[in-house]
């Protein structure tokens, strides 16, 4: 099973008896059986018949909405999981200071920790890096118990987060520059492919957290904001560097994208070529449907797979099936 991705402006996406159609001026793109695919991702102007709408929320199938550049604008989701009980109780933990603030910690933890593991291991490879992010990294790490509340824990997340930005661009081995995190907008090719990366694993967390039955926008850590998947956010920061982080790295250090396959639109945000955004796309499902060793479960999983595991356990804790959320962290 894999995500359908569909970048072509003007295509069409048809169903033909169990299949996927997809079509550009009369000239068939994409012919996939309808059993490989459990998401659909829409970019820009791309066009749904009704057949195909009808046949993807029956077969449970989401369909996402971007923008050509690749800004989340909803989705299209099957109907909802019936365990409404799983639903209230979530509601209930959110309303409670010390259980939100017990799983702020967790999902930090989970963040920090794998920023840790993905510098040392930078390090174990020859890259040249100051000892100050290390020793500040771990001390956020070391005070997320003591953080009273979410506010709390946000700064120490913020903390964390800045030390490891902070030597982020010395992992870049082709002539990227980076010189901190610019979100809105990203103005420089680093910092695009970074919020890219980070709007479609958003995308992949919520359609895991919708799919053990949870709210995507009530959520723990990030403060509930109107259209805000929340929760899908919280449980996407232990992904963010072993998966986005990851896959930054990896195509800029292979040579998969350079500098010439970002354009600059007015106001200064800076966007990924759509060849480049096409070689992305590859590249990230790839690592998404990469295989790891859950360190909970004891089995082989794709990260795809360990972000629905993530929201089942979290699912757990809040029913009161286990007394303890554990975030993923991988060596």
């Amino acid at each position: 099973m894999a995500t359908l991705y569909i970048t072509e402006q003007g295509a069409i996406v048809r169903r033909v008896d169990e299949r996927i159609i997809v079509e550009h001026e009369k000239e068939v793109l994409a012919d996939i059986p309808l059993i490989k695919v459990d998401q659909v991702v829409l970019f820009g102007r791309v066009g749904l018949t009704t057949p195909v709408i009808e046949t993807l929320l029956e077969q449970g199938v989401e369909v996402c909405f971007l923008n050509q550049w690749g800004r989340f604008l909803g989705r299209l989701q099957p109907a909802q999981g019936k365990n409404c009980l799983v639903r209230a109780d979530q509601f209930r933990a959110s309303f409670d200071a010390d259980r939100a603030t017990y799983l702020a910690r967790q999902f930090v933890k989970g963040k920090l920790k794998n920023m840790l593991n993905l510098l040392m291991r930078a390090r174990r490879e020859g890259v040249n890096l100051p000892e100050e992010p290390f020793l500040e990294i771990n001390q956020a790490i070391k005070a997320l118990p003591r953080a009273e509340n979410v506010d709390g824990v946000r700064g120490l997340e913020g903390a964390g987060s800045a030390a490891y930005f902070r030597v982020f661009g010395k992992l870049l081995k082709k002539d990227f520059q980076f010189h901190g995190r610019v979100r809105r907008p990203p103005t420089d090719p680093v910092n695009s492919l970074l919020s890219f990366a980070y709007t479609l694993l958003a995308k992949d967390t919520a359609s895991a957290v919708n799919t053990v039955g949870l709210d995507p926008y009530t959520g723990f850590l990030h403060k509930d904001r109107y259209g805000r998947v929340s929760l899908a956010l919280d449980i996407a920061e232990e992904f963010r560097p072993i998966v986005a982080d990851a896959v930054v790295l990896s195509v800029i250090n292979r040579g998969m994208i350079g500098r010439d396959d970002f354009e600059q639109e007015l106001g200064g945000a800076v966007k990924l070529k759509d060849d480049a955004r096409k070689r992305f796309l590859a590249a990230y499902e790839k690592k998404k449907q990469s295989e790891i060793r859950h360190p909970y479960f004891k089995y082989r999983a794709t990260y795809r797979r360990c972000m629905e595991l993530q929201a089942r356990l979290l699912a757990k804790y809040l029913q009161g099936e286990i007394d303890k959320y554990l975030p993923l962290v991988t060596r």
